[in-house]
C-alpha cells in the first residue's frame, strides 16, 4: 500500500451538513515559456467537524471513493502565524 497524498488549501464553500469546497493552488512553470504561472483545482472534502468555515486553511488526503465526486477527506486545520 503506498502512501495517501495530502494537499493544502482554503475552504472556499461549505455545502451540506459534511461536505465543504476546498481549492487548491499550485505554482509552476508555463511548459513553453518558464514564466511562474499558478494553476487552481477545486475539491470536494468529506468533512464531519461541524466547526469549518468559509476562507480556513486546511489539509486534506485522498480517501475511497464517498460519493460521485467526493475522493477527499478533510484532516486538521492548518494554522499560519499563530501567536503563543
Amino acid at each position: 500500500m503506498g502512501l495517501n497524498k495530502t494537499k493544502v488549501g482554503k475552504v472556499i464553500r461549505v455545502s451540506g451538513e459534511k461536505t465543504v469546497s476546498v481549492v487548491v493552488e499550485t505554482r509552476r512553470p508555463h511548459p513553453l515559456y518558464q514564466k511562474v504561472v499558478r494553476y487552481s483545482k477545486k475539491y470536494l472534502v468529506h468533512c464531519v467537524d461541524e466547526t469549518i468555515a468559509v476562507g480556513d486553511n486546511v489539509v486534506i488526503t485522498d480517501c475511497r471513493p464517498i460519493s460521485k465526486r467526493k475522493r477527499w477527506r478533510f484532516v486538521s486545520r492548518k494554522v499560519d502565524g499563530a501567536m503563543s
